[in-house]
This record gives C-alpha cells, sequence and structure tokens, in this order.
C-alpha cells in the first residue's frame, strides 16, 4: 500500500489536469510494483523516452501534452533519434526523420530543455550530492549517483516523465542511504598509468565489473589517484552497458568511499574479485573485432558525449600526428559543448583537422555515418558493446590515441 501526501491525491484525482493525473496513476502503481511506502519530492529528471522507437512513445508524449501537462521540477532530454543542429546528417527514411522529430519536439512542449545530450551531468546546473531526482539513461544514471553522489533508481521510459510531471519518484531503492552500500569488492591489480593511452582501460573495467557484479553494487580499489572525471565517466558506461550497474564506487575517488570501509559500510564484501592487466586485456580483446591493418571506414568518438576536456585533448593529440586523417571522424557531443567551443575557436580548429560534430543523437543509435561498411573504430565500451547489433557494423576497439593514428593511417593500428 502506498500512502499519498494531500497534494498526491490531488494530482491522482484530475484537479492538475489529466496529464498530470495520468502520470501519478503510473506513479503509484509502480510504486507498489517496486515495493515503495510513498513518494519523495524530486528537484530534476533527465528524460530518456525521446528516442524514438516506434508509434506508442508517440502515443504517449502526444496524450501528455494533448492533457495539458508540464513538467513541474528542471528536466533535461536525453538524445533523440536526429540531430537538429546538423539534420543533413541524416541518412533514414523520411517517415523516420518526421517521427523522430515531432517525438523531440513533444517534449519541448511539455517544458523540457532543448538538450538532448547523454550527459546532462556536463550542463553547467547539475545535481549536488545527496539530491533527490530522476533521471534515466544509464551512464547518466550510474555518473549521477556514482560521481556527483545524487540518489536515483534506474527508470525507465514513461515513468521518468511521470515523475517529471509530478515532482515525485517512489521511495526506495537507491533513493535511501542505507541502499547505497558497496557489495561486491573489485581489487585492481597494475592498472595502466599512461595518461594518453589509458582512456580504454577505465572503459574495458567498466565492462568486466558490470559483467561480473550483475546488479550488485561494486566497489573498485586500486584506480590511479590522478583519476580524471571523464575517465570514471567511461567506467560507469560501460558496466552500465554490460550489467545492471546503477551507483559504483570507487575507493578514494567517489564522494561515498573515501575510505574502503565507508564504501562498504564498516561491513566485509559479499564477494571479492582481484583484476589484473591480463583480465583488461582480455575484455579489450573480446570486444575488438578487427585485427591490426584492416581497413578503416571511420572512427567514431563520444558515447558518452565527449566533454570540453576531451575535445581539448583531441585536439591535442591530433596536433602530434604529422599526417591528416585519412577516414572519417564522428564527435558525438551536446549541442552546449559544441556552442562553447564554437564561442572558443575550438570548433572551427577540429573540422579544420577533419572531424566531423554530431550532436543530439549518437551514431550507434540512427544513420548517421556516411560509411558504414568496412570497420569503425572506437574508444567507447558502450559504442563497442552496442553497435555491432544496432548499426551492423564490425568494430575496432583501441584508446583515442589509437584512434587517431589509425584514422591517419587509413587502417586499424594499436599502440600495445
Amino acid at each position: 500500500m502506498v500512502t499519498l501526501s494531500r497534494h498526491d491525491q490531488e494530482l491522482l484525482d484530475g484537479r492538475h489536469g489529466p496529464a498530470a493525473a495520468l502520470a501519478m496513476r503510473i506513479l503509484v502503481r509502480c510504486a507498489g510494483v517496486m515495493g515503495a511506502g510513498r513518494l519523495v519530492d524530486i528537484e530534476s529528471a533527465h528524460i530518456d523516452g525521446c528516442l524514438y522507437h516506434g508509434q506508442t512513445s508517440l502515443d504517449f508524449v502526444e496524450r501528455l501534452v494533448a492533457g495539458g501537462g508540464r513538467v513541474v521540477v528542471p528536466t533535461t532530454l536525453n538524445v533523440g533519434s536526429v540531430d537538429l543542429i546538423h539534420p543533413e546528417l541524416f541518412r533514414g527514411g523520411e517517415a523516420l526523420r518526421r517521427d523522430a522529430e515531432r517525438l523531440m519536439r513533444a517534449h519541448l512542449e511539455l517544458g523540457c530543455e532543448s538538450t538532448f545530450t547523454c550527459a546532462p551531468y556536463q550542463l553547467k546546473h547539475r545535481p549536488r550530492f545527496g539530491q533527490q531526482i530522476a533521471w534515466a539513461e544509464s551512464n547518466a544514471i550510474v555518473f549521477a549517483n556514482s560521481v556527483l553522489g545524487a540518489r536515483t533508481n534506474r527508470y525507465g521510459d514513461f515513468i521518468d516523465l511521470c515523475a517529471a510531471l509530478t515532482g515525485r519518484a517512489p521511495y526506495c531503492g537507491l533513493h535511501l542511504a542505507e541502499n547505497r552500500l558497496g557489495q561486491y569488492l573489485f581489487q585492481v591489480d597494475d592498472f595502466p598509468t599512461d595518461p594518453d593511452g589509458r582512456d580504454i582501460w577505465y572503459a574495458a573495467l567498466g565492462l568486466w565489473v558490470g559483467r561480473h557484479a550483475g546488479a550488485r553494487i561494486p566497489v573498485i580499489e586500486g584506480l590511479p589517484p590522478d583519476t580524471r572525471e571523464d575517465e570514471l565517466k567511461a567506467l560507469g558506461a560501460a558496466a552500465a552497458s554490460s550489467g545492471a550497474i546503477a551507483l559504483f564506487h570507487a575507493v578514494g575517488l567517489t564522494p561515498e568511499a573515501g575510505s574502503l570501509a565507508q564504501a562498504l559500510g564498516n561491513r566485509p564484501p559479499s564477494q571479492r574479485m582481484a583484476v589484473t592487466g591480463a583480465d583488461l586485456r582480455a575484455m579489450r580483446y573480446s570486444l575488438n573485432q578487427a585485427p591490426p591493418g584492416a581497413p578503416l571506414a571511420a572512427v567514431s568518438v563520444g558515447t558518452p558525449h565527449f566533454s570540453l576536456d576531451e575535445c581539448a585533448r583531441l585536439e591535442a593529440l591530433l596536433a602530434r600526428q604529422p599526417a591528416p586523417l585519412l577516414t572519417d571522424f564522428y564527435v558525438n557531443t551536446s549541442r552546449y559543448i559544441l556552442w562553447d567551443m564554437e564561442a572558443n575557436g575550438l570548433a572551427a580548429r577540429l573540422r579544420q583537422a577533419g572531424v566531423q560534430f554530431v550532436t543530439d543523437t549518437c551514431t550507434y543509435l540512427t544513420p548517421i555515418m556516411r560509411d558504414t561498411r568496412g570497420v569503425v573504430m572506437t574508444n567507447s565500451g558502450k559504442w563497442a558493446h552496442y553497435a555491432p547489433a544496432n548499426i551492423g557494423v564490425q568494430v575496432a576497439y583501441g584508446s583515442l590515441r589509437d584512434c587517431i593514428r589509425s584514422a591517419c593511417l587509413g587502417k586499424v593500428a594499436f599502440d600495445e
């Protein structure tokens, strides 16, 4: 039985309109299924449902629009199926373009912000430690919980929007402090320290952790103390792709893991595993489908969306290459990051070097890449995990430095 506040009951009774009433009915039913005794106020939402999966997704949002729905907390939007900033990149059918655009714009009519990014934590206003939120999108969820210390469950299509329209979420799971303690300890030995080539190892570690931890909360011990936020982003995104990870603790790096004892709540782990360099190499090779020297069709990076720091690092690595890019080189990023780069000149310099920016969507989700008949290289564990099935490409999996070197050679090259 879910206990409702007076305002909850008013929403349920339709006093705030049919859209809010529908949203509250769905939330109350979900709260019952999830075992929540009540709902909790949230301070922000991130919506995953603007990626077009068929008529049902559009029908749901159109019904909320017709019912006068408006979000009542700051609400950002995940990627859609179309790059509204660069519409000329879309290579799909007209019907898909039309319906995908309509779905994205319908969310704007509900009062959502036109962010269209899988990395809302890169925006200026991001959740604070301990803040209750309702976020969808697997990598955004794990980043908010782990790196920022905000509190959200793994919300998906429809329930995320219902939370945004009501400002409420089921009070259970990772919204509660006692459910956020680590369970499975991963002790990492000999983690690579080369700052220009170690990005792939964070992604490989994330894939390893997700595959073994499943839905348990992992605690990772042994990462370099100078680990960057973008590297934790890559780790979390990969872990959420290969497992049901919504929260991880990195000892000495993430806010709820100042020590191993704090991360575990002064309890022994339910299970522990040593992770060696050989394990990480095996994980990397399991996703790599192309041998060195294979002809390269394209490179795609920025899954999750590239940050300003990653774009600056890309420029620095490109400057070390004496040869120009010989293959298409796609950088997925948010329109807000791109606008910042337009203002400081970085976008123009990267375009001059041969980089194609993709905003509002991602190359593994929608038909954008000009040529997918050969090998596509990436440094993203998430992209490598999903792209073969999603868009039918053969993947080469290497560091950002590997991706740049390969694009300059026109063939797959790894720096071992």
